[in-house]
């Protein structure tokens, strides 16, 4: 049996059971940078950028609420695409939906300029977002945002050491720091701009 049928919609971006990040060697690139010892063409996006390996096997085992799939995420986030369905987001003339953790108070104007993670939804699978999400049962904001660019990627920084690359802890990384080619990334950044929040 699977954890589909205990769960009526798992939200398509969550990470399974079955899909551990796969561990892979890196190595120091001779010019700076990371890189897999037995890299393929398929670990790097267009922009070069390095991301984290995980099988993909979704609905196989259990449903990991508090986990992203990096790759689910990044094609998703890439296309605009709806973080429970994988359908097209909710779109208007002024802009792409949003379901957030409720931050508002965090600073005057949140949250215009907000690096977000979460990809966008579309309004039919707003209630399942939130019955599925413990943190967005608690609190969470429905914005309209009218534009939001990819700027950078969420991930594992590195540094360079004698016996290889040590990790520096996560953090996020725009395309245009030269840090980015020590960055093992496991989820793309949108910038939201414009946006109003509808509740």
């Amino acid at each position: 049996m699977t954890a589909t049928t205990h769960h009526p919609r798992v939200p398509y971006i969550t990470a399974w059971s079955t899909e551990q990040s796969e561990t892979a060697p890196l190595v120091q690139c001779p010019g700076g940078g990371i890189a897999y010892a037995d890299e393929t063409t398929r670990d790097r996006d267009d922009r070069g950028v390095l991301w984290k390996r995980a099988p993909s096997a979704p609905g196989q085992g259990t449903p990991q609420f508090a986990a992203v799939h990096g790759a689910r995420q990044r094609q998703v986030m890439s296309e605009l695409l709806c973080q429970v369905c994988a359908g097209p987001a909710d779109q208007n003339d002024d802009g792409t939906l949003w379901l957030l953790q409720d931050r508002r108070t965090d600073w005057p104007g949140w949250p215009q300029g907000m690096d977000v993670t979460e990809p966008p939804i579309c309004a039919h699978c707003l209630p399942i977002a939130i019955r599925a999400c413990p943190a967005l049962r608690e609190s969470h904001a429905v914005i309209r945002a009218f534009t939001a660019p990819i700027v950078g990627v969420r991930g594992t920084l590195y540094t360079p050491a004698p016996t290889g690359p040590m990790t520096a802890g996560v953090t996020v990384v725009d395309f245009d720091n030269p840090n980015i080619r020590w960055v093992l990334a496991h989820q793309l950044i949108r910038t939201l701009h414009q946006a109003v929040i509808l509740n």
